[in-house]
């Protein structure tokens, strides 16, 4: 797996938003915006809490492939990371998230934990660095 440097990392707890790219057995493209991104401290792995994921958990079922996209304003980073992600909807993790979530509010419901490990990492700042792999 990948991981990401202390800079990714600042990006990334500098957004509230993140683009979550899925698709279909089919190829169909989907991105959503996810809220409940979380880095964990192995630093190539990333959570995300579905809430309202429809679209996005049933590719993700399909095809287990997953592309997200950060990227902090005044040019202080852009990037794309990629990887493979696993669903769970039980165990420590799964219910570590339930907390999260429900500490936000308790109208999340907190379907599913996504677990994605990040296998690529690209620059997407705009110039002529632009989509070039990091990792």
């Amino acid at each position: 797996m990948v991981k990401l440097t202390q800079e990714m990392e600042d990006v990334m707890n500098g957004v509230n938003i993140f683009y979550l790219a899925t698709a279909s057995k089919d190829g169909v493209p989907n991105v959503a915006p996810m809220g409940m991104v979380y880095l964990q401290e192995d630093k190539e792995t990333i959570w995300f809490i579905d809430n309202y994921m429809n679209k996005t958990m049933q590719n993700l079922r399909e095809n287990p492939i997953a592309s997200i996209s950060v990227w902090f304003p005044e040019g202080k980073g852009a990037y794309q990371f990629k990887g493979t992600v696993t669903i769970e909807n039980e165990g420590d993790d799964y219910e570590n998230a339930v907390s999260i979530a429900h500490f936000k509010s308790e109208k999340y419901p907190a379907r599913n934990l996504v677990k994605m490990k990040v296998t690529e990492i690209y620059t997407s700042a705009p110039g002529p660095e632009a989509g070039n792999r990091l990792f």
